[in-house]
């Protein structure tokens, strides 16, 4: 699905997100594309809240608002029946509605219906809009780093985009490949991998990320972790169709279990950069680690400093926060 035909300005809605990472759809494209971003639909009970103004659909259209973004990402990907009615607002208002959730906007008869009414869109960029073969392995040309994880939602979009930031700095040719749907809405296409029939996420992915210039880089965002039992399917798929040179293990530190499962402890990163390493060589044989992105924002700056310092020292390997240190001795490594 394209991203392209969402026009901007957004009204971000957050609604009653439990908390930040639930709001990381929202909270991704505010700091990726802030010029875009108009305001957020806060509502009391919610457990979030960006560096934005509070808005309702009426003020944002007046206020030039093209589109309400559902900014929230939650378990199973559902539309509950208590937004129904913000949503149905916004289209009355004379937005249109995006979201990147599992549930469709267009299988909901009231929101499928004030639509029709007002002639505003519903636009549902999870699902692909065309269909995908099986991965086949076969070596293709260019070159492709991965980035992979520890749990889900430990920042491997951020780490994605500001390495493309880092090495187009440098004059090196690279692109973004979106497989979520907030980097979606933030490079403009991509595949949600995660909404693709099982059978054809490696395919899928090498879709996404197809033979380049020999020079080239293509990022691609790793999706989930193979640790955690509900998306370790999607993690694989990924590593397979993504035949990385390769990776970069993103982790958050402060976790202390898997997101979602509180009976389920984060593997050690050793132990999971292995596992990553062994599974990609199916496809890429000679693929490699070339350092950790943490995402330290719970971290005092001093602790996050220390952690960072004992890690890499304990790895081996550089050990960055994408948003506080930058990704620059993660990309000195690229060509070593």
């Amino acid at each position: 699905m394209s991203a392209t035909t969402i026009q901007p300005p957004y009204l971000l809605f957050v609604g009653d997100a439990r908390d930040a990472l639930a709001a990381k759809t929202a909270a991704g494209i505010l700091h990726w594309r802030r010029e875009w971003c108009l305001g957020q639909v806060v509502w009391p009970d919610c457990g979030a809240e960006l560096d934005l103004p509070g808005m309702n659909v009426a003020e944002a259209a007046a206020a030039g608002g093209r589109t309400l973004i559902v900014g929230v990402a939650n378990a199973g990907g559902v539309i509950p029946e208590s937004w129904v009615t913000s949503l149905t607002e916004a289209l009355r208002a004379g937005l249109d509605v995006a979201s990147g959730l599992h549930d469709r906007l267009d299988a909901i008869p009231a929101l499928r219906e004030a639509a029709a009414a007002t002639g505003r869109r519903l636009i549902d960029v999870r699902h692909p809009t065309r269909s995908f073969g099986v991965g086949t392995g076969e070596p293709r040309s260019g070159r492709r780093l991965l980035t992979v994880g520890t749990d889900c939602s430990v920042g491997k979009m951020y780490a994605s985009l500001a390495l493309v930031e880092e090495m187009q700095r440098r004059g090196l040719d690279a692109t973004f490949r979106a497989t979520g749907q907030t980097g979606i809405f933030i490079a403009g296409d991509g595949v949600s991998v995660d909404a693709v029939v099982a059978d054809f996420i490696s395919g899928a992915t090498e879709w996404l990320s197809p033979a380049s210039d020999p020079e080239h880089w293509d990022v691609i965002e790793g999706q989930g972790s193979l640790f955690h039992p509900s998306f370790a399917g999607v993690s694989l798929g990924l590593l397979h169709g993504a035949q990385p040179d390769v990776l970069v293990m993103c982790h958050e530190p402060t976790r202390t279990h898997m997101r979602g499962l509180p009976n389920r402890g984060l593997p050690g990163l050793a132990e999971c950069i292995a596992a990553n390493l062994e599974a990609a060589k199916l496809t890429s044989p000679a693929v490699r680690c070339i350092g950790v992105a943490v995402n330290t924002r719970a971290l005092a700056a001093d602790a996050a400093e220390r952690y960072l310092r004992d890690t890499a020292a304990e790895l081996g390997l550089p050990c960055v926060d994408p948003v506080r240190t930058g990704v620059a001795p993660l990309v000195d490594r690229i060509d070593r």
